[in-house]
């Protein structure tokens, strides 16, 4: 049972850290967030059933569909309701990201049906025996995708023209656009690509939970906690607090049962910024006067 329980914390740990790195990203870019990412996973979940088993496509061309469709969504979501406050210093982009996700849910309630259904692919749907436990094979993919996207962000920024333009941007927006970096862009990009890490979640995380609409509001605010626990602005920081705050969570539920699970998790969440404001792996940021 111990077995399985880090092995399912580590799985669903792993989906809190990609949907946090969502919000790494665009605060390290713009110093905004996007408190639509719930919704964006939600929105993979949801796109990814319909293709998939409603629509009957191949699992990697309804993929490919649902990832483009929520890059759009980032990208509508940092024109639309971030950028017309970010660009007056109005934080007005708070309300309206809310907002945003909210209307995209109850879209999809109306459209899709508020009824849970179950997303079953016969690819993934195997259990594995390891240490003498039945494991979901989705539970050890997740972390494997969540390693491989981290590496990928690691060697992006090191090595790729794209990872020295965010580097700039990140550093002194003002001097990067001196410098012919058109910042806005980046700042876009960065929301797309933050709504497609939560639908990547979304399709990961489909086949071991009910979609429906309404799923992506408590992820959402379990990532938003992990980004903060983490310290938003480090991305070591999130992914070890995704894995953390999974693990947590399934050996409350083992021990102390599901229905203390959120009230523990989010206290002990608590507990750790009273004692690291900036987070557990986060850091004070200078300000040179």
């Amino acid at each position: 049972m111990i077995t399985a329980s880090i092995i399912s914390g580590l799985g669903m740990g792993s989906m809190y850290a990609l949907l946090a790195l969502g919000f790494h990203i665009t605060f390290i870019v713009s110093q905004t967030v996007n408190f639509a990412q719930g919704s964006a996973m939600m929105v993979g979940s949801v796109l990814g059933y319909t293709f998939c088993i409603t629509l009957g496509m191949p699992w990697l061309v309804a993929a490919f569909l649902t990832l483009s469709v929520c890059a759009l969504y980032g990208l509508a979501i940092e024109r639309f309701l971030v950028r017309p406050f970010h660009s007056r210093g109005s934080e007005a982009w708070l309300l309206a990201t809310v907002a945003g996700g909210l209307l995209v849910d109850n879209i999809v309630m109306f459209t899709f049906g508020k009824e849970p259904r179950r997303f079953t692919l016969e690819a993934v749907d195997h259990r594995l025996e390891l240490f003498g436990t039945g494991i979901g094979l989705m539970q050890l993919i997740l972390p494997v995708v969540v390693a491989v996207i981290v590496l990928a962000l690691v060697l992006i920024q090191r090595y790729t023209r794209l990872g020295k333009v965010l580097g700039a941007t990140v550093q002194n927006p003002t001097a990067a656009r001196m410098m012919g970096i058109h910042v806005t862009r980046v700042v876009a990009i960065s929301f797309a690509v933050s709504t497609v890490f939560a639908g990547i979640a979304g399709l990961l995380i489909a086949p071991l939970v009910s979609v429906h609409s309404e799923m992506g509001m408590l992820f959402g605010l379990k990532a938003f906690a992990v980004a903060i626990l983490g310290g938003i602005s480090s991305l070591n920081g999130v992914v070890l607090a995704g894995l953390l705050f999974g693990l947590t969570e399934a050996l409350i539920i083992v021990y102390l049962g599901s229905t203390l699970s959120q009230i523990l998790t989010f206290s002990l969440v608590i507990f750790a910024l009273a004692i690291r404001p900036n987070g557990l792996f986060g850091s004070k940021k200078l300000v040179k006067v």
